[in-house]
């Protein structure tokens, strides 16, 4: 008999001292299915009782497991009695010729994040890519001395944008990107080997398909505070592989497009360049460094739909994803996803066309809501589970409700900080962007207003 050693995504510095911390980890059902395993070993599980397992089939992403860890062992049989019930493993498309890609990574004064980011995506499975770092109004040389020191390949390039703004940073490497497609990620994440194929299997999708978007699961989950956030985050889950167009409204998200979580999130998403530059590349009154905070994934998802263009959440697109830890720094985060969406809404607001899709979206919207409430349908369908979650104590669970209010009330400042970002000059960085040659079939597409008429 033998055993199978898992190892973890993330390293932690420190062993958890949270009853409820998960070891985090991936497993293959075809590792499952060898007659000869004796028993599952995560690696460096110390201080942890139960796992979460991403179940994969291959690029597939099946779904998510948790069961015990017992003596640092895992039982196999239960891990093949909770996999039982996950839906079969659908293959990703394959696009026929791989186009190149840039992966664009932009940072601001974290080195020590950006070097496990960045080993990572040197790391990665795909033949044809480059890097380009951008060093967001950078206030030392850390980020610059670590890729000129450390990260000697002809694969990477550095940019300095000076403009405040992850925006802003994210237009300066679209500028500076030579791939048909740009793929960006954050300087918190360690992506999987196979996350470039993921990205270009969704574009494979159709030749209408402008972005694409991945799952971003937690890679760490050692502390109540990153467990408090990951159970209220969609894009986390996201194991379906779904195509979205305005022409085809799904039934399930009554405010299409106006749909907050659905499309996925900034950490793991790509375009077509010559779409992307077509667009104006990304609005500059959104984005942490901004007054605005957050809402820049938001807007770019919003628009490449109302441009006529589909986007692809394709869960194989695989980056795993570091959470706050701490109550400070989840306050921090709440706040930017509240004041980003509250501006993303008063953009919606303020434009007529948009408001008028809106309005038109609304009432069944209501309606949904009204009936989720009724049966208390959680935002987030769970893993499936084999272990109990203890709940944090009082003072911690206080402070975390305080936090979630606080999001809420930051949503109430967003149209604020929106208009005075707009005053201050911020919006579409088009005329600092190289020009396209978008192909006449996506430049020509018809105008939101003519299609929402």
């Amino acid at each position: 008999m033998t055993n199978l050693y898992l190892t973890r995504p993330m390293s932690s510095a420190e062993a958890p001292t949270w009853d409820g911390a998960l070891w985090i980890g991936a497993i293959d059902v075809d590792e499952l299915a060898r007659p000869d395993l004796d028993d599952i070993v995560p690696l460096a599980a110390v201080g942890h009782r139960a796992a979460r397992l991403l179940v994969r089939r291959g690029r597939s992403v099946l779904g998510f497991v948790e069961v015990p860890v017992l003596h640092g062992r895992i039982s196999v049989d239960l891990v093949r009695s909770e996999v039982s019930s996950l839906p079969s493993a659908v293959s990703p498309v394959e696009p026929i010729v791989l186009p190149t890609v840039t992966v664009v990574l932009c940072t601001r004064d974290r080195a020590e994040h950006l070097r496990g980011a960045l080993r990572s995506v040197l790391d990665l499975d795909y033949p044809s890519f480059d890097v380009v770092v951008v060093d967001n109004a950078a206030a030392t040389t850390e980020t610059r001395d670590l890729v000129r020191s450390s990260f000697d390949d002809p694969r990477v390039r550095y940019v300095e944008e000076g403009v405040p703004g992850l925006s802003s940073a994210r237009n300066a490497g679209l500028a500076a990107a030579t791939g048909d497609v740009v793929a960006f990620t954050d300087d918190d994440v360690v992506v999987d080997a196979d996350w470039l194929h993921g990205l270009v299997a969704g574009f494979a999708q159709g030749e209408d398909v402008a972005c694409v978007s991945g799952l971003v699961p937690s890679g760490e989950l050692r502390t109540p505070v990153q467990r408090f956030f990951d159970d209220r985050v969609s894009w986390s889950r996201n194991v379906e592989t779904r195509v979205f167009r305005l022409s085809a409204p799904p039934a399930d998200l009554p405010l299409f497009p106006f749909s907050v979580g659905a499309f996925g999130t900034g950490a793991n998403f790509a375009l077509r360049r010559e779409v992307a530059l077509s667009l104006g590349g990304f609005d500059t009154a959104f984005g942490v460094g901004t007054r605005t905070g957050g809402g820049e994934d938001l807007d770019v998802f919003t628009r490449v739909l109302l441009a006529g263009h589909a986007l692809v959440v394709e869960p194989s697109a695989l980056v795993w994803h570091r959470h706050r830890s701490d109550i400070a720094a989840l306050r921090v985060q709440a706040t930017g996803y509240g004041t980003g969406l509250g501006a993303w809404l008063t953009k919606v607001a303020l434009d007529p066309t948009t408001l008028r899709l809106a309005l038109r979206r609304a009432p069944g919207a209501l309606a949904v809501l009204a009936a989720k409430r009724r049966v208390a349908e959680p935002a987030v369908a769970p893993a499936r589970v084999a272990v109990a979650v203890p709940t944090p104590d009082s003072d911690l669970a206080g402070e975390i409700a305080r936090t979630a209010r606080h999001e809420l009330v930051s949503v109430l400042r967003g149209p604020y900080l929106y208009l005075r970002q707009r005053r201050a000059g911020a919006g579409l960085m088009g005329r600092r962007l190289p020009a396209s040659s978008s192909r006449p079939t996506r430049e020509h597409a018809p105008s939101v207003a003519e299609r929402v008429r």
